[in-house]
């Protein structure tokens, strides 16, 4: 599954005003300091409700049936106003048929945890399910989810903004012993730490305490290719075709390359440190004018350090980029000028690479450190 936005539009309102007191008093609105701070638009989310034959927190029997309602799961009504297509929505809606015990899992626990570039879209377009434990509890079957017997302990689960989600570990663990592929996988786990949602060290230990699950050996085989300095995606797959498939060395993710004077000369996707040879990879937001000044500008400077720069494109075949990438290795070797550049950075300078280090900044660190990185 691949679950990509290339770009975060800002999500319309979700309640009509207009429609009503009833869909007032049903309107969610989170205290979280998540919608607080980042202006994320959970306040205007609407949870789910069952029938009331009042019709003062739900609507009446005859009023479900009307245009100003829809069902979301069985026994469960929002206003028609509520998109449907929003995955938080969608994720909210499913959180409400949850059994005491179980809770939001996979794509979904994570997005809702703040991974945003997870949107759950698979690669067709279409809606992935949202994934629920549910543990050895029977719930209907609906569309719309995806129903799993496994359970884990309390301490696992956490109430986050009113939906129980499992914990950034295990949904990662989950949706990567889950993935179609292991590049899926490998993409599962970048977007994730992309947020700082969870460490290498940390998948690593859920999945040695999983031994034995459903999906391990191939979360397992993933790991050794997932990175914790992903800006993108398509990074994280770049990644896995360089390494995976190509065969060439492991890459190293947005190191920041200094000349011997201390000065920063960029930070590519991708580079070898041993071969000095960088992979970028250009999305379509790389096609603006203004973009591609300032790439045609960092690519003269990488290639001042007589650095070998492979370029991967949207649509690029795969293919097509490894006989590019393999031409580079090939100049490389063949490159005889001394090195003029290096990844060990400046006394005063403030590494990000990790999650660790990232986790580490204060508020006004990450505001100034990390403004680079596209939300």
């Amino acid at each position: 599954m691949l679950f990509v936005r290339d770009y975060l539009p800002q999500a319309p309102p979700l309640v009509d005003d207009a429609a009503g007191a009833v869909q007032k008093v049903v309107r969610w609105r989170t205290l979280s300091r998540m919608a607080e701070a980042d202006g994320s638009g959970r306040e205007e989310l609407v949870r789910p409700v069952r029938l009331d034959p009042r019709g003062l927190v739900g609507p009446t029997r005859g009023q479900a049936r009307g245009a100003r309602w829809r069902r979301s799961s069985h026994g469960f009504y929002v206003p028609s106003s509520a998109d449907p297509t929003d995955v938080e929505q969608r994720i909210l809606e499913a959180s409400v048929v949850v059994p005491p015990a179980g809770a939001v899992t996979g794509w979904a626990a994570l997005r809702w945890l703040g991974a945003n570039w997870i949107s759950g879209i698979d690669r067709a377009g279409q809606p992935l399910p949202v994934p629920l434990l549910i543990s050895t509890h029977d719930i209907r079957k609906q569309d719309g989810l995806l129903l799993s017997g496994e359970g884990c302990s309390p301490e696992t689960i956490d109430d986050v903004d009113g939906v129980r989600v499992t914990s950034p570990a295990w949904s990662v663990a989950f949706a990567m012993r889950y993935a179609k592929t292991v590049r899926d996988a490998v993409i599962t786990f970048d977007v994730a730490a992309y947020d700082d949602l969870v460490s290498l060290s940390e998948l690593s230990s859920q999945l040695a305490a999983q031994s034995g699950w459903t999906g391990v050996p191939l979360g397992r085989k993933a790991l050794p290719y997932c990175g914790e300095n992903s800006w993108s995606p398509m990074e994280a797959d770049t990644r896995v075709l360089w390494a995976m498939v190509g065969g060439f060395p492991l890459p190293l993710q947005n190191v920041p390359l200094f000349d011997f004077q201390g000065r920063h000369i960029g930070t590519p996707d991708l580079l070898d440190p041993v071969a000095g040879v960088i992979g970028e990879y250009d999305g379509p937001d790389h096609l603006r004018p203004e973009q591609r000044v300032t790439d045609i500008n960092r690519e003269a400077r990488f290639r001042a350090h007589y650095l070998e720069i492979v370029v991967r494109s949207a649509g690029d075949p795969p293919d097509a980029f490894l006989r590019r990438l393999d031409a580079a290795y090939r100049r490389a070797r063949r490159r005889r000028t001394s090195r003029t550049w290096t990844i060990d950075p400046p006394s005063w300078w403030t590494s990000t690479t990790t999650v660790a280090q990232r986790r580490a900044l204060t508020p006004e660190q990450r505001s100034k450190l990390l403004k680079h990185r596209m939300r």
